[in-house]
């Protein structure tokens, strides 16, 4: 008999970078993701929206004293002296952020208790209204992650963050993310956060897309932008199967594609052009398959199939007869059928 999955409740980054605000002040807050999600720029932008310096603390290039101090002789006492990073002289609030923290060491984050649960450093509190948020990757992610300690876990607000698709789209318009990037992850949305491969290999994630635009401009910017380029780095930033369909999209210039329901909706949208139309039924059809269009009025999907030419039609329908029937497609199946058949 197998144990049953944990049931876990997500956050995006914007609902996380609320929570910030509101919490952080008074409690400590744990931000859980795989890699490349943007934990750590939300952290810091969420402090200088504050007004607060943001010092930051590697867990896994630390030592117990960098957290607890080193220790002098005071009228014959052993003084622990924490380190200025953490209280700065004047004391003064600000954010302190421990990246990495599931990648500590066992005697570092037994370190970290008095300081996530009571703020202080030994007999050193923290100044009024600093800010307590930690982050770092799961276990699953294979990321070097250490298993937390039940008292750690139980001294924090452990938040699992999720990739919104629409929230990272308005960051990637402000950030100057390149324009056949953004178009892509519309049209292929599951490319914007693969799970993190068993291989060493690269992966597709926010960060590794907003790093691919930084590069293909640093390729322009130098004039050797080319084909193979594009693909050199495409491939060596992101999934292989999201870095082929992208190269693919660009090189075809085929960059302005919509999100495939709206083909569905306005048949009469779809390219004209082979390429960019076999990449849209492609994905019309995998969204049949994975449910995307269930809540679809039978009316759209009946137009849809019936607006396409028979040999379209024929390849979205093959072994998922069933699939379209669920959707409300059976006029335009039984229509197919009456076609075949000539009568």
């Amino acid at each position: 008999m197998h144990a049953e999955s944990p049931l876990i409740e997500t956050v995006t980054l914007s609902q996380a970078k609320a929570l910030v605000h509101a919490m952080a002040h008074e409690q400590s807050l744990l931000l859980l993701s795989s890699p490349g999600v943007g934990k750590s720029e939300m952290v810091m932008t969420a402090a200088a929206e504050a007004g607060l310096e943001c010092r930051s603390l590697l867990g896994t290039q630390i030592a117990p004293e960098d957290v607890s101090g080193v220790p002098r002789i005071v009228d014959e006492r052993s003084v622990f002296c924490p380190p200025r990073l953490l209280l700065p002289n004047p004391p003064a609030p600000f954010c302190l952020f421990l990246d990495e923290l599931p990648a500590c060491a066992p005697d570092i984050q037994k370190a970290f208790y008095s300081l996530l649960l009571e703020r202080r450093l030994g007999e050193h509190p923290l100044a009024p209204g600093t800010w307590v948020v930690a982050a770092g990757n799961r276990i699953e992610d294979q990321a070097l992650v250490r298993a937390m300690s039940s008292a750690l876990v139980n001294r924090v607000f452990v938040l699992q963050i999720r990739v919104d698709q629409g929230e990272w789209l308005t960051w990637a318009k402000g950030a100057g993310v390149r324009q056949e990037i953004t178009s892509f992850i519309r049209f292929c949305p599951e490319a914007l956060n693969r799970p993190v491969p068993r291989r060493p290999e690269p992966f597709s994630t926010p960060r590794s897309w907003a790093t691919l635009s930084r590069a293909l401009d640093l390729a322009d910017e130098a004039g050797i932008a080319s084909k193979e380029t594009r693909r050199a780095l495409a491939f060596g930033r992101v999934s292989p199967e999201d870095a082929a369909i992208f190269c693919a999209m660009a090189e075809e210039g085929i960059a302005g594609l919509l999100p495939p329901v709206e083909y569905l909706r306005d048949p009469a949208t779809l390219p004209e052009d082979l390429a960019p139309r076999w990449y849209v039924l492609h994905r019309i059809r995998a969204g049949v398959q994975d449910g995307s269009f269930a809540g679809e009025p039978p009316a759209v999907v009946n137009a849809f199939l019936e607006a396409l030419p028979h040999e379209e039609r024929f390849v979205l329908l093959v072994d998922l007869v069933r699939l379209w029937g669920d959707l409300g497609a059976s006029p335009a199946l039984l229509d197919t059928l009456i076609d075949v058949v000539g009568r």
